[in-house]
């Protein structure tokens, strides 16, 4: 019983002292880089294709966060089609849908080409840092 008491008495935090602990946070592999232009899904289906608008927030190397007003599963994969702003030519990838916060999807690229990665190193580093 003593012991009980002298160990409960040895974890009591002092007054006026506030725990402090470091934010669980996981380090990205990649930097993301905020930037916005559209997006078109398109979805493998029971039903066929479907095809959805989605908007571009953010950006790596290593891919894509989209806002999309539809309800996807984790794990999913796509076909997205965007033309990155300043070029001409579009991009078709396939992604898979790694991340949810909402309507806030990220996407991780699965065929991006070596010329769209060179692409992408060339273009993101103009931008603002979104984390």
């Amino acid at each position: 019983m003593r012991y009980e008491a002298e160990k409960s008495a040895d974890m009591t935090p002092q007054a006026g002292k506030a725990l402090k602990r470091a934010p669980e946070r996981r380090q990205r592999r990649y930097p993301r880089y905020r930037t916005e232009f559209p997006v078109t899904l398109t979805l493998l289906s029971n039903e066929g294709h479907q095809c959805l608008d989605g908007h571009c927030r953010d950006l790596s190397v290593a891919g894509i966060g989209v806002l999309i007003a539809e309800e996807l599963t984790l794990g999913g994969v796509v076909a997205l089609t965007f033309t990155l702003p300043g070029s001409a030519q579009p991009w078709e990838l396939r992604a898979v849908l790694r991340h949810r916060r909402g309507y806030h999807y990220g996407f991780e690229f699965l065929s991006l080409s070596d010329q769209q990665g060179e692409a992408l190193r060339g273009y993101l580093p103009s931008l603002e840092r979104a984390d």
